[in-house]
């Protein structure tokens, strides 16, 4: 049940991060990838929703992801711009590939999904081998600050057929110790007042200092570590950034 992104939770996604919707980062992504001229990976590329314009901007995107209901939303948009998506279904901790890529890319926060240090050592240091000589690795991160608010909010949504689908979220852990929370999601599909589905996901994350993190992707062997506050490429990280973008490089 932890982060699983199931069917509601995956239709929920969609409706509300459909594919092209940027924060600033699918323009950021963009152009700090302009550089590379091979293959670039997306792991948990959920539904595309950064993968499919990078794809369409010209660059050799591929992706996995644990959902195959995040994935079939990918699939979906791909076939839909008649666009050839390498996808498929593998997680942080098994993905294998048998060439190197020029950039991997982390968007979102997705790396905060994996809460074990020892599991995020170990993932780590497979981006770092899948990377060629050279290549860079680009992740996001959310601030501390957005781990520390109080939680605890019901959203909807209507679907394109009239349904319903609302949100509960409900924070019941903060672990100061391991750097993680906890909150349980309650996904429902409503339909005429009727409730015609549930599920429940116990969505669980890690937060890591800049600094912390900076020394995290060095102890992994990589180089030229730059964090930058707000997608904004060398302005270090001031309180009250909404996101932090790490860029750092496996030496040529």
């Amino acid at each position: 049940m932890n982060n699983r992104y199931a069917r509601l939770a995956s239709w929920v996604y969609n409706l509300d991060k459909p594919v092209g919707r940027s924060f600033g980062d699918v323009e950021y992504y963009r152009q700090r990838l302009e550089p590379c001229r091979g293959p670039v990976l997306e792991p948990a590329v959920g539904n595309g929703r950064v993968f499919v314009p990078l794809l369409e901007a010209g660059f050799a995107m591929e992706g996995f992801d644990a959902s195959d209901e995040m994935l079939a939303y990918c699939r979906d948009e791909c076939r839909r711009r008649n666009l050839s998506a390498r996808l498929t279904r593998q997680t942080f901790a098994d993905f294998r590939y048998e060439s190197a890529f020029s950039a991997i890319i982390v968007p979102a926060g997705s790396f905060q999904l994996v809460t074990d240090v020892v599991v995020a050592t170990a993932v780590l240091e497979r981006f770092f081998d899948h990377l060629a000589p050279g290549g860079k690795l680009l992740l996001d991160l959310d601030p501390v600050s957005a781990f520390l608010e109080p939680a605890g909010s019901v959203r909807s949504w209507t679907t394109p057929d009239g349904d319903l689908l609302t949100l509960t979220e409900q924070r019941v852990e903060t672990d100061c110790v391991a750097q993680t929370t906890l909150a349980h999601l309650r996904y429902d599909h409503w339909r005429d007042g009727r409730l015609l589905a549930s599920e429940l996901d116990l969505f669980k994350l890690r937060w890591w200092g800049v600094g912390e993190f900076s020394l995290f992707l060095q102890g992994a062997g990589f180089v030229d570590v730059v964090a930058s506050g707000n997608y904004q490429h060398g302005r270090r990280p001031r309180n009250g950034d909404d996101s932090i973008s790490f860029e750092a490089y496996r030496p040529a």
